[in-house]
């Protein structure tokens, strides 16, 4: 097809048929908060924002840019009959039994305020939970929608550390492809703002999560805390994971050049059957992106561990999110606590207990960083090589 705005609308159009139906969007709850059961899980967030603040508490921030960061905190209700996975969601008023829920909305007025709650709250904690788990969403989100997929995240994975939501203004529509894109450049120095609150804070240490283009946003933040030299702050991250990234190999390449040592441990979640980044490789001229696992031995090299997802639950866009299988694996900590382990303390052999759980459940491929494998004795690999058919990597 030579016409270019058609070519792009069948784009847009095979976007929408790749991904269940939008249907009426999330909304929080906020305006007609409803009274909740004290004994449902109740979750209170902080929320970094570089969307605009709404007038009105529904939406709380809307889809345009805000040139300077907002906060706020609120409260998050995860339903009675939540199933580990999903995001149950409405587009009226929550029914708080049947679906997420937010309550309870405070503004904060600056990054002072937003500092002194955030210590407050880790003042709560016992010693071994005072982190700060960030996690940042992806492309097509509302602000509800995002909220509330962190709060699943936060609860199905039993997740200790103060959390905070750093929402960016993606227009929450399956056409604002490129709209998304340049918001997520643009909130790159907000998210900077928030990973050095949370790293100067009173917590132990900083956990980052990127979802989807949420991930093109922490990797354009860790690319400007390096340049500004902010090792004060880059030293207090204690793990960063890219679920699913929606990068280019060769500008993921150009920010890694940028930042002279990644956090450790980095982890990629990949999968070759996401078919959420096979429709965003054609928006983007046929390039690959970093998330769809063709590119796992130019991450190995940059010393990045990484976990093939592709044959775990459907290997889906969100499986990091709504997979029982990694829930599993990772909720519990056992798997990333060895591989922590074995990339702090190089004269213990925490290689091969992290190994056997992948083996134990071999529909997950773990590929661990040359750094590390370069310990290990001999070249044998973690699982049996993959064949270029299936598009896979070798060891």
């Amino acid at each position: 097809m030579k016409n270019p705005a058609g070519r792009f609308a069948l784009v847009i159009l095979a976007a929408m048929l790749t991904q269940s139906c939008a249907g009426p969007r999330a909304v929080t709850g906020l305006a007609s908060p409803v009274q909740t059961n004290g004994d449902m899980p109740a979750i209170p967030f902080l929320i970094a924002t570089t969307r605009t603040k709404s007038p009105t508490t529904e939406p709380p921030y809307s889809r345009d840019r805000s040139s300077m960061l907002n906060f706020s905190q609120l409260t998050v209700v995860v339903p009675a009959t939540h199933q580990p996975g999903a995001v149950e969601t409405s587009s009226t008023t929550p029914d708080p039994q049947r679906q997420f829920s937010a309550r309870d909305l405070v503004r904060l007025k600056d990054r002072n305020a937003f500092s002194s709650q955030l210590n407050a709250m880790l003042a709560k904690r016992p010693p071994s939970q005072r982190e700060v788990f960030i996690f940042v969403h992806g492309y097509n989100n509302n602000f509800a929608e995002g909220l509330f997929r962190n709060a699943q995240v936060v609860h199905d994975y039993d997740i200790t550390s103060v959390p905070i939501h750093f929402s960016w203004a993606s227009a929450g529509s399956l056409s604002g492809y490129v709209f998304d894109r340049d918001s997520a450049l643009q909130a790159r120095d907000g998210l900077a703002e928030t990973i050095a609150i949370a790293a100067r804070s009173d917590a132990n240490g900083v956990f980052v999560v990127g979802h989807s283009m949420g991930a093109y946003v922490v990797m354009e933040a860790l690319r400007t805390l390096a340049l500004r030299g902010k090792t004060d702050v880059t030293s207090r991250i204690r793990g960063v994971v890219l679920a699913a990234p929606d990068i280019d190999p060769d500008v993921f390449s150009s920010q890694v050049r940028d930042i002279p040592s990644l956090p450790h441990p980095f982890t990629i979640v990949v999968s070759r059957r996401d078919r959420a980044l096979s429709v965003s490789r054609r928006i983007t001229g046929g390039r690959p992106r970093v998330g769809s696992g063709f590119e796992i031995p130019l991450l190995q090299e940059k010393n990045i561990q990484v976990i093939d997802i592709s044959d775990v639950d459907g290997g889906g866009h969100s499986g990091f999110a709504t997979s029982g299988t990694l829930m599993k694996l990772l909720g519990s900590g056992r798997l990333l606590r060895q591989l922590v382990a074995n990339q702090d303390a190089p004269g213990e052999d925490k290689a091969a207990e992290a190994r056997q759980l992948i083996v134990d459940n071999a529909s997950l491929v773990l590929h661990l960083p040359l750094r590390i494998l370069k310990r290990t004795t001999g070249p044998q690999p973690l699982l049996p090589r993959q064949t270029a058919s299936d598009g896979g990597a070798t060891q």
